[in-house]
């Protein structure tokens, strides 16, 4: 239901005019637009396309595994595959592969549509001095797949394989950050969600750990290396439409960000703890590990980060910020700027308007060489009758003066016939004596 207000409005040159305001006083339904949305995106379901990197050993198959409480790899998804011993390549012959596992999980009725990408071989060479090539040039490759179907004249339907998110796992060492893996992650911040992640945390006692952490952090700083932190409206200069998170969100985010790099443990096994309770974890000679308990590794605040929370805006921020980057960056290459008569040239629908014209300005061109074939034709058959005509018109003449000629030659014949008629006639003359003929007949 609507009220209307009416308030007078006038100036010094106009008459009052009277305004009328409408006021909703009823219920709309534009607040059902998140509950249509959520209806929308459980049919359509959810895409998660994630990177596990790291030497062998560190337990990459075991923590996906627990992640998502489902086998979406296996072994053989790290390793190379080898007949025997005798085939297997020698430190100075590995090569990183790059393998793709794809697996659709329900829960609850809602389906992901998860993506696992592993590099077996990564840091396993004596000499690993380009050993991140390969997996920079596949975080590459799949945003040009992306970018050739966004060029596309039907991109309806477009997959999205871009990476969302990089699992990064560091061995735990406890010291600080090795060589190789300050090269990779400067290869790679600018173009994935980095998660940097201590493997295996359960070789480190807490206070390890916690000086491990801040030699990581120090050393990241130092880099410069980007990691993927959840935007933060309250703080930053992006604007929320008004809209702010609420006190307990804001320090949930705050707790799961001071956790990085997280270290964490993976087990999909189930053991009892002391107070009976079937759980995940590792169980040791002095005691259990729980996978899910807080107090002992930080598993539970990457999966709130990965997967609880921040799944969509893994992807919204690869897909606004890093794949646009990345897309920017390449066109300038190619020597395209912000410029319209440009970039026209690598638009497909401006390129298909050219094309569209060409064909046209063609057609046209075809269509006025055949007018002036078909005007020459008939210039040429007016030529040719107007001769024929001039030719008749000749012959008329001269038959038309031929008999004139005779009409006159006629007519002074009829003429001089008609002058003989009135002449006197003269008597017709006398016949002449015959002779007689001698002869013995006489």
């Amino acid at each position: 239901m609507t009220t209307e207000v009416q308030t007078p409005v006038s100036s010094g040159t106009h008459p009052e005019v009277k305004i009328i305001r409408k006021k909703l006083n009823g219920y709309v339904g534009f607040a059902n637009f998140p509950k249509q949305w959520h209806r929308k995106s459980v049919r359509r379901g959810f895409v998660l396309n994630v990177m596990a990197v790291g030497e062998s050993g560190l337990g990459k198959t075991t923590l996906i595994n627990t992640l998502f409480n489902k086998d979406i790899l296996t072994k053989k998804d790290e390793e190379f595959e080898s007949i025997d011993e005798s085939s297997k390549p020698n430190d100075e012959e590995i090569k990183v592969k790059i393998n793709s596992i794809e697996q659709e999980i329900e829960e609850d009725g809602v389906k992901l549509k998860l993506n696992v990408v592993t590099t077996p071989g990564f840091g396993e060479s004596l000499d690993n001095t380009d050993s991140w090539k390969p997996i920079v040039d596949e975080i590459n490759s799949r945003f040009d797949s992306y970018l050739e179907a966004e060029s596309r004249i039907n991109r309806s339907v477009i997959k999205d394989t871009r990476i969302h998110a990089l699992l990064y796992f560091i061995e735990p060492t406890g010291h600080s950050l090795k060589s190789l893996d300050i090269a990779f992650m400067k290869q790679v911040h600018e173009k994935v969600n980095l998660i940097p992640i201590i493997a295996k945390s359960d070789t480190l006692t807490d206070e390890e750990i916690q000086g491990f952490k801040q030699r990581i952090l120090a050393d990241i700083q130092e880099q410069g290396i980007k990691t993927f932190t959840p935007i933060d409206y309250q703080s930053s200069n992006i604007s929320n439409d008004g809209i702010t998170e609420d006190e307990e969100s804001i320090l949930k985010t705050k707790e799961i960000l001071s956790k990085v790099p997280f270290a964490v443990i993976g087990s999909t096994k189930e053991i009892q703890n002391p107070e009976g309770k079937l759980v995940r974890g590792r169980q040791y000679p002095w005691g259990i590990i729980e996978v899910e308990n807080q107090n002992h590794n930080d598993f539970s605040y990457l999966r709130q980060l990965l997967v609880r929370q921040f799944l969509e805006e893994l992807k919204e921020q690869t897909s606004n910020i890093l794949y646009e980057n990345y897309r920017t960056e390449k066109l300038k290459r190619m020597g395209i700027e912000q410029d319209n008569s440009v970039f026209r040239e690598f638009d497909p629908l401006a390129r298909q308007e050219e094309e569209k014209a060409l064909h046209e300005a063609k057609l046209a061109k075809m269509e006025a060489e055949m007018k002036a074939v078909f005007q020459q034709k008939v210039s040429e058959k007016e030529k040719k009758l107007q001769r024929s005509e001039a030719d008749l018109f000749s012959r008329h003449k001269e038959m038309k003066d031929k008999l004139s000629k005779q009409i006159k030659l006629l007519e002074e014949k009829k003429v001089q016939l008609e002058k003989q008629k009135t002449l006197p006639q003269e008597p017709p003359a006398a016949p002449a004596p015959q002779k007689s003929r001698k002869g013995f007949l006489r």
